[in-house]
């Protein structure tokens, strides 16, 4: 999941959250996730003030991100010290696989 700016939002995008009104957020939601976005609904969220929106995966470079890579790597580097333990190797993995998922990469 992404949450990036409604200004960056493309069509065949699948919200990850339910959007609410700023106004009333106990109220229903304005899109609900799952929702998969077309031009016409994101100029109407535009039109209706949404800022910002949670999508699925994470289609946006922004600055700041890291590559795959970088990220893999740094994951190695957080597990250095306890790379002989199996749990924490198992939860290492966990955390590949999700990254993985969520990036699309399909490692």
């Amino acid at each position: 999941m992404q949450k990036i700016p409604l200004a960056l939002a493309e069509a065949d995008m699948v919200l990850a959250r339910d959007i609410l009104r700023d106004d009333n957020a106990g109220g229903p939601p304005i899109c609900g996730k799952g929702i998969t976005l077309t031009e016409s609904l994101i100029e109407r969220l535009k039109r209706m003030g949404v800022q910002t929106i949670a999508v699925e995966g994470h289609p946006v470079r922004m600055d700041g991100d890291k590559n795959p890579e970088e990220i893999l790597l740094d994951l190695d580097r957080r597990f250095i010290k306890v790379e002989n333990d199996p749990l924490t190797g198992r939860l290492k993995n966990i955390y590949r696989q999700y990254y993985a998922k969520s990036s699309g990469s399909g490692e």
